[in-house]
């Protein structure tokens, strides 16, 4: 009687232990995807002959910089454009 009365309560242990690793996982997942607050986008400017010439992934203040000053080509300045800002 003791041996089950001691398996039952290793078993709601082993229980409990697994359920507070699940919630400390989903936790730290959600804290992590909400810190991450900087935006990301494509960006690409129009070159000479009408020609998109993509500028990959930018992010943050170097996205805003790069929409804000354009991007220079020997000399000449293009507007760029980031999708979805």
């Amino acid at each position: 009687m003791k041996n089950k009365q001691m398996k039952n309560k290793q078993m709601k242990n082993k229980q409990m232990k697994n359920r507070l690793f699940l919630l400390g996982f989903i936790l730290t997942g959600t804290l992590l995807l909400s810190c991450n607050k900087e935006e990301c986008h494509e960006c690409h400017y129009d070159g000479p002959g009408g020609t998109e010439v993509e500028l990959g992934e930018q992010c943050g203040d170097a996205l805003e910089a790069l929409e804000a000053n354009g991007y220079n080509v020997d000399g000449t300045n293009y507007v760029v454009h980031c999708h979805e800002h």
